[in-house]
């Protein structure tokens, strides 16, 4: 379980401070799929950010179970979110010169997973095993950048954006891989967008406005990534 308790966030100088989380509690379930959601300048990435340990909130707590990652020195926080979480941004973050096999062999040589091929397999790129990423369409880069997350063997899952830059078809397809390795193997998935269709594959709906949760619904029924508008 995750929880979140009064989480402030600034940036900018002292003369021109901008607060862009205004003190957010929220409580994520092991193995729960939740969707943050929010128009751009929300505060949704800068919220996930923190609470995957990639940035120091300026007030609040964050725990993981009992374990307070708030409260943790940078070295810790290192190997956390090594051990701990998965992301996947945007951006695919792919090293160009290294092929798909070898950028997700990466992640799994964190946890010492030698079974990752399993993960390229049911991400559907089997037969890009040996292909580099400029040899690869932006949907399966993307895929790429989804397995070698999920090849540490996360017990989190964060996602930011991770449709945006893809074409209806692709983000569909990789919307159901994800929905698909996250009912195989149970892990918790927090995903920002901006794509309100999207949370309605989610258990859970945050959404939020200028730094603040506005609503918190609860879906009973999450559809499938093909059973959505778009």
């Amino acid at each position: 379980m995750i929880r979140i308790e009064n989480i402030k966030k600034s940036y900018g100088s002292v003369d021109n401070r901008q607060q862009v989380l205004k003190g957010i509690d929220l409580t994520v379930n092991d193995g729960e799929f939740v969707v943050i959601l929010g128009a751009s300048g929300s505060g949704k990435s800068t919220l996930m950010n923190i609470v995957s340990g990639l940035e120091r909130p300026d007030e609040g707590k964050i725990y993981y179970d009992d374990r307070e990652i708030t409260a943790l020195n940078d070295k810790q926080l290192t190997f956390f979110r090594r051990d701990e979480v998965g992301f996947v941004f945007q951006q695919y973050y792919l090293l160009p010169d290294m092929t798909v096999d070898k950028n997700v062999r990466m992640g799994a040589d964190l946890a010492k997973n030698k079974d990752y091929r399993n993960i390229i397999e049911a991400i559907g790129l089997k037969e890009k095993l040996h292909k580099y990423p400029r040899q690869l369409s932006g949907g399966e880069q993307q895929r790429v950048a989804v397995a070698r997350a999920l090849a540490k063997l996360p017990k989190v899952l964060f996602m930011d954006e991770p449709t945006g830059a893809l074409d209806e078809q692709t983000g569909r397809q990789l919307l159901d891989y994800v929905l698909n390795l996250k009912k195989e193997s149970g892990f918790t998935l927090i995903m920002v967008t901006h794509n309100a269709n999207i949370a309605e594959t989610a258990e859970t709906i945050v959404k939020l406005n200028s730094g603040a949760i506005v609503e918190v619904c609860k879906n009973e029924s999450p559809k499938g990534a093909y059973e959505i508008g778009w």
